[in-house]
C-alpha cells in the first residue's frame, strides 16, 4: 500500500510526498486534464463542478466541490505548468489568504513517479488549520488514493 507523508516545514509550509505507480506524464495528465481532474478531486461521493479550468502557464481555475448539502469553492492561478512541475496559487471561499503550491514530479524508476507537493500558506494560523483539518484522514490522502485508482484504470 502506498502512503503519503506530510511534513511541516517551518511555520507556514507543509511538504506532502507520495509515490505513484505511473509515469510522470500520466501523473501530470491527471492534474491537467479536466475530465480526469474531476474524478479524483474532493472527498469520495462528492461532485466537482468546473467553472473554469485552464492548466497552462498564466491560466486559472475555478471549481466547486459539492458534498451533500455543502458547497466548497476554490479558485486560483497557474504560474508555471511544465512537464515535471506545476506551480499555482489557490484560495478557498470564506477564508482569507492565498496558498502557493508547487508540485514536482520526479521519475524514480520507469513507471514510478514521486509527487512532492510543497504548500505554503499565507500565515502560521492558516497552516495550523490545514494540519488540523486531517490531511491523512480522507483529505489529501483520499485524493491521492483516487489518483492511484484512476492511474490504474489508465494503464
Amino acid at each position: 500500500m502506498t502512503t503519503t507523508t506530510h511534513d511541516r516545514v517551518g511555520e507556514q509550509s507543509i511538504v506532502h510526498r507520495r509515490t505513484f505507480q505511473a509515469s510522470v506524464e500520466d501523473v501530470h495528465r491527471v492534474h491537467t486534464t479536466a475530465d480526469l481532474f474531476v474524478r479524483w478531486m474532493g472527498p469520495r461521493g462528492s461532485h466537482v463542478r468546473l467553472d473554469h479550468f485552464d492548466p497552462t502557464t498564466g491560466g486559472a481555475f475555478d471549481y466547486t466541490v459539492e458534498v451533500g448539502d455543502g458547497r466548497y469553492r476554490f479558485w486560483g492561478s497557474y504560474h508555471e505548468v511544465l512537464p515535471t512541475r506545476i506551480v499555482h496559487t489557490w484560495q478557498f471561499e470564506g477564508e482569507h489568504g492565498v496558498t502557493l503550491e508547487m508540485l514536482d514530479l520526479v521519475e524514480v524508476a520507469p513507471g514510478l513517479t514521486d509527487l512532492v507537493v510543497t504548500s505554503t500558506y499565507s500565515s502560521k494560523e492558516a497552516c495550523d488549520r490545514m494540519v488540523e483539518s486531517g490531511l491523512d484522514e480522507g483529505g489529501m490522502d483520499g485524493d491521492f488514493e483516487r489518483i492511484d485508482e484512476l492511474l490504474a484504470q489508465l494503464a
